[in-house]
Order: structure tokens, then sequence, then C-alpha cells
């Protein structure tokens, strides 16, 4: 897949797409239909197909201080699209100029003139353009004008609901993350280089793998059963706290791995993490030995899910 930043690094062999456009947060079953059906459609045509997104997100350039937390950081995104056949991710930089742009403008700008255009993919609830003015049909009269065909993807269901990010969220708001899995097609997964921590948990014979988020906020939070990739021996079972460690009085959102039987030096490691089983939620305890008892638990409690999930 060829990450491309921004319309002025287009090159000549990135024109003549077969092209859907979205935020794709979580890259979800329902977008992965969406991604389907339009490699269907690419190879029918011959041409490569492209994924066009937005660094920020709208939703984060107009209400940074309201919008959801991300299921995918950027990262995150770009991993998974990787997976389903997508030949070109085309990145925009969302800001005061883009979000001025009428919907005759962007889609004549990108659609059009940058991309050539030549199939057409999108959501049954996509919007864009100034004042969110453009809309499924605007873009059908556009394609007949400018010779691209426009298909819309209908909801994608599952148990009579709209498979949607929002939808993801709650489920992992809520520490349902069978629910999560089943929307996302995979479990939710995270993605992070190890780091140095405090070291506190090494003390008391807990080590962890300390990943910083980077995230202004966070889907989930609290303590999970947990595998990890990337490592030489792969997936590796552990216990995860995300959260601010409030018994330590921490302050920035971290994702603490402690891995079961594993004593290898890990730090700078590009690693995965999936969560796959809620154990409870973060709080603050009266003191450090009441938070040594509750990890003890919390380990105990995860390695007995682990082994019911085996037996």
């Amino acid at each position: 897949m060829r990450l491309i930043r921004g319309l002025y690094n287009l090159r000549a062999q990135d024109r003549g797409v077969a092209a859907t456009i979205g935020s794709f947060d979580g890259v979800h079953l329902g977008h992965q239909a969406v991604l389907g059906q339009l490699a269907e459609k690419a190879a029918a045509l011959g041409v490569p197909t492209c994924v066009i997104t937005f660094e920020p997100l709208p939703r984060e350039y107009f209400h940074p201080d309201s919008a959801p937390p991300r299921l995918t950081r950027f990262r995150e995104k770009v991993c998974a699209l990787q997976r389903y056949s997508v030949d070109r991710l085309l990145v925009l930089r969302f800001d005061a100029r883009l979000a001025a742009l009428s919907a005759q403008e962007f889609a004549q700008r990108i659609l059009v003139d940058g991309l050539a255009v030549r199939y057409l993919v999108v959501g049954d609830d996509f919007r864009f353009g100034r004042g969110r003015e453009g809309d499924f049909h605007f873009l059908q009269r556009l394609g007949e004008a400018a010779g691209f065909g426009v298909a819309h993807m209908h909801s994608f269901e599952i148990g009579g609901e709209r498979v949607s990010s929002t939808r993801v969220r709650a489920a992992l708001a809520a520490g349902d993350m069978a629910l999560a899995e089943q929307l996302l097609g995979r479990p939710y997964r995270m993605l992070g280089r190890v780091a140095h921590g405090d070291k506190r948990g090494r003390t008391i014979g807990f080590p962890t793998a300390n990943i910083f988020l980077h995230r202004h906020r966070t889907p989930v939070q609290g303590v999970f059963a947990v595998e990890m990739f990337g490592l030489d021996r792969e997936p590796v079972q552990g216990v995860a706290n995300v959260g601010t460690r409030p018994t330590v009085d921490g302050t920035r959102s971290l994702l603490e791995v402690h891995l079961f039987d594993f004593d290898q030096d890990i730090y700078g490691r590009q690693v995965a993490v999936d969560f796959l089983y809620k154990l409870r939620d973060e709080r603050r305890f009266d003191s450090f030995d009441a938070l040594m008892r509750q990890i003890r638990r919390d380990v105990e409690a995860a390695r007995d899910w682990f082994a019911q999930r085996a037996a």
C-alpha cells in the first residue's frame, strides 16, 4: 500500500482509481464491507484501489474538546487498512482551507483533477464539503458529468443494528470486549513502543511493559486479559492496565502489560496488544500494599480466564 500525504504528492500512476472516502476509524466490519466492494469493482476495471481519509478527523478539527476517543490512531489505521487490498491511502490534512471548500470544489479538486476517479464507493450517510452540503446524490450527478460511477454501501448490520465506530466505542466503554470483537471482526488492538517506566512493578514481582498511548482520550480503560504480539514468541498472554494509575498519583494515560512467564528485555520493541476480556475498572487504592494484593488477584483472574478459554 502506498501512503500519499497530500494532493501535492500524487504521481501520474496514482490517477485512475476506484476510491472511497471516510474517517475509517476502527476499520470495523462496515468499513471492511465497503473495502470489499471497492476491491471487486477495481479488479473488474483493472485499476488500483484508493482510500481517502483525513488527519485530523473532521470532528477533531471542529470540536477538539468533545470529539470522541479514536478507536485507532493513524498508525493503527494504516496497519489495519493494509490487510484489505488497499493500494493507495491518500491522507488529506483537515484544516481551515479544506474545511472551507464547497462540495463542488472538493469533488473537482480531489476526485476529478487529483485522482481521476473511475469509480467511487461511499457509505449511505456520507456528507462532505462546506456545511456538509455534498451527499450521495450530488456525487451521482458529478459522476455522470465527469464519467465515473458512484455506488453507496448500505448499512452493514449485526444483531439488527448498524455497525459503526460509535457502536464499537460504546461496546468498549461498557467493557463488552466480545461485542467489540464481533463488530470489528478481530479483537480490539492497540499498537505502541515499549518504553521505560518507573519500574515500580518490578520491585513487587510484576514487571510491566509500559506503552505510552499518545492519545487525548482512550476508548478503553481498566484492567484486561490481553495478548501481546510483536515478540520473538507470540502471542504472549498477560494482564494489562489502561489508565492514569491513581494510586501512585499518575497523570497521563499509560498502557501497562504484565506478561505471564516472560522475562526478556523488550524496551524499544514495537508491539501490538489485543484486549480480550475486561476484569475490572481502574480505581484508587488506599495503599500500595492494597494495590499489590489486587494485582495478584487480577493476575489470577486473567490466568483463570485464559484457562477457561482454552478448555
